[in-house]
This record gives C-alpha cells, structure tokens and sequence, in this order.
C-alpha cells in the first residue's frame, strides 16, 4: 500500500481580544486599545518587533471602532479620497509607505487613527517637516518586553493555534533554548508541527530535542 502524504492545514491565528496575551510589557497599549473611543487624542500608534501583537491588536482596534484597514505599503491618495467623514483607519506598518502625502491627509482629517510600526514614531522617516511634528507628538505605546512568561504564553497560543496540545515542559525547553523573539517562536513552532505532521507524532520532548540539535548543527 503506498504511503499517504501528510497534508498540512492551514494555521489561522486568534485574533479576537480575548485571544491576545496580556503581560506587563503590553499591557499599557491594551489598556489603551480597550479605552476607545474614549481617547485623549485621535491618533496613535502601536510599535514593536516583527509578532509582539501590533498587527493582533490593529485588528482588535479595527473591529471595536469599526476602522478601514490598509497596509501602509498600500496607501495613497485615492484611498483617502474613498473615506467618509469620521471613519477610523488603521494603518499597518507605517515605515512601509511610499509616500507620505496620504499618511499627513489622514491627519488633516482629524478621525480616529492607529498606526504600527517597529521603532518608536519620534524615529519614523517624513519628509514633509509637519509629518516629522505629527509623530514626534504621537501618543504611542511599545510592545513586547520578553520574559519567560510571556514568551512561553507565546508559544502556547502559537501550538494552540495549529490544534496542537504540547506539554508545558516542552513548551519552556523551546522558550529557554531558542532566541528569545516573537519571530523566531513562530518560526519553530512552524518547524515543529510540520515535523510532527511527517512523522505523524505529537510534538514531544524528543521531537523538539531533533529540531534544536538541527538548528546548533546548522
């Protein structure tokens, strides 16, 4: 009889605000996100490395205020020109944009906006001078302070996520033995379910134990 191929499903991310992890080096922006609509200013910003919850927490914003969200890499003039009066936007990845002419638009707007982006709005490029000021006086909020709680709250969600049920002894050997960052969890536990799919085993001590000598070697 031939083998059967495993075939891999598809991982689909929680992205309701029940699902986000809070810790206390995110917790400042939760709160925040929670606040709306009752915001101090129109405008604000989420920033991060790559998988601290940006996006997640974007997304949890957008359903609350009922925002238009787009791309930074995608915005232009067009798309402001589509907007109703008031209509809250959220913009992901603002570094990405190639112009700025649209991103100052939306401010001259004066609607709720949240924006993302990896370093700190004060450190964002502009080249309009008025752009500069609007991020310089952003309320902004950081994300992603790494502990072992969080990181291993992380990878939980991340098995979860793919239906997978991992021991937490497994869960701390990945947490204490890879790189401490959001990207590198998601590549591994990426890694470990396409391995346990192939072997067609649960995602276990010994398994984990072959993916990092894996990784040392290479």
């Amino acid at each position: 009889m031939a083998s059967q191929l495993p075939l891999p499903l598809p991982a689909t991310s929680a992205l309701g605000r029940a699902d986000f992890i809070v810790a206390p080096g995110n917790a400042q922006a939760v709160a925040f996100i929670d606040s709306y609509p009752a915001w101090p200013a129109p405008a604000a910003a989420l920033y991060g490395p790559p998988g601290s919850g940006k996006s997640h927490l974007l997304h949890v914003w957008s359903e609350a205020a009922g925002a238009v969200r787009i791309a930074a890499a995608n915005l232009d003039m067009a798309f402001v020109a589509t907007l109703e009066p008031g209509r809250a936007v959220a913009i992901d990845d603002v570094e990405t944009r190639t112009d700025d002419a649209p991103l100052f638009a939306l401010f001259q707007r004066m609607g709720p906006v949240l924006l993302t982006g990896h370093e700190p709005p004060k450190a964002w490029p502009a080249t309009f001078p008025d752009l500069v000021s609007r991020f310089a006086s952003l309320l902004a909020f950081p994300l992603w302070a790494p502990d072992d709680a969080l990181l291993a709250a992380l990878t939980r969600k991340l098995f979860t996520d793919r239906q997978l049920a991992v021991p937490d002894t497994v869960v701390m050997r990945i947490v204490n033995a890879i790189e401490r960052s959001p990207a590198a969890i998601r590549d591994f536990v990426a890694r470990a379910d396409a391995r346990a799919l192939a072997k067609k085993s649960p995602v276990s001590a010994a398994l984990v134990a072959e993916l990092l000598a894996e990784t040392e070697a290479s």
